[in-house]
């Protein structure tokens, strides 16, 4: 029954969280851009609005995929928050973005194919360090399972901080925030094609808009594990998180797809690889 309890109030308060994080994230965008900025509840408006809009297709089956990609997001998450296991977690994580970058191949558009790409070399640059992430995790807790993970009797912080800085770093990317914005843009100053969500409208952009609430939910989730042994200090740790990210994406220019996947890939291998290799020499 409890399990049932939960799933239900992840469903409702996710998106609602996420919902009003981005209004929090545009808003404080606009005052570092000496603007007054959108009320905080313009994102749960901009997807009412695109509900009743008119759904232009490029590809009918576009829609599709997206609809997967929300629904597997939703499952990831569900997975996560009732405490399963964290390597199945990652897996279904996985997989969503796969159908994402499937919706922007079949949308057919120049724009979208380059946007599907990029998010294809992220995906490449950013996997590494959440499948250490999982690894470290049970080479402390000696279990893959969140709720394990969770009631674990000291913080992983202080086990695994290598890892949380691989994690911290690949951030901006999974939020698709500068300088790792490389498959999409938040910003119309930056430019007006938005990457692989160009050829979508209507209900399929809602339901993306949707799925990255519940997404940047998740994500924070797997923040707030290296802290769950002080539940306060966690989730303001995870809140302090997000807000590094909205300030580094409007400090930064983005940077191009090679030096993303190479220093990526050069965080995971000295601060991930090596957190891990600490962990396996140091005694028990």
């Amino acid at each position: 029954m409890n399990i049932f309890l939960n799933i239900l109030l992840y469903l409702i308060l996710a998106p609602l969280t996420g919902g009003l994080l981005a209004g929090l994230d545009r808003k404080i965008t606009a005052r570092m851009q000496s603007r007054i900025g959108p009320p905080i509840l313009q994102p749960f408006f901009d997807v009412l609005k695109l509900i009743q809009k008119e759904n232009l297709v490029v590809r009918r089956s576009q829609n599709f995929y997206i609809g997967f990609f929300l629904v597997l997001v939703v499952f990831t998450g569900a997975l996560f928050f009732t405490g399963k296991d964290i390597l199945l977690v990652i897996f279904a994580f996985t997989l969503a973005a796969i159908f994402f970058v499937l919706a922007g191949f079949k949308a057919s558009s120049p724009y979208s194919f380059i946007g599907a790409h990029r998010e294809l070399l992220q995906m490449m640059a950013y996997e590494p360090i959440i499948i250490l992430s999982a690894v470290g995790m049970y080479m402390v807790t000696r279990s893959f399972y969140v709720s394990d993970i969770v009631s674990f009797a000291r913080p992983l912080i202080y086990y695994l901080p290598g890892i949380l800085f691989g994690l911290l770093y690949i951030l901006a990317m999974k939020f698709r925030k500068s300088p790792f914005d490389l498959s999409t843009s938040h910003h119309a100053h930056q430019e007006l094609v938005k990457g692989i969500t160009t050829e979508f409208s209507g209900k399929a952009l809602a339901m993306i808009e949707l799925a990255h609430w519940y997404e940047n939910m998740l994500v924070l989730g797997f923040i707030y594990l290296f802290f769950a042994h002080l539940p306060i200090a966690g989730v303001l740790l995870s809140l302090l998180a997000y807000f590094l990210v909205i300030l580094i994406d409007n400090t930064f220019a983005r940077v191009k797809w090679q030096l993303a996947l190479l220093s990526c890939w050069l965080v995971t291998l000295i601060f991930g690889f090596g957190n891990i290799l600490v962990l396996f020499i140091l005694p028990k």
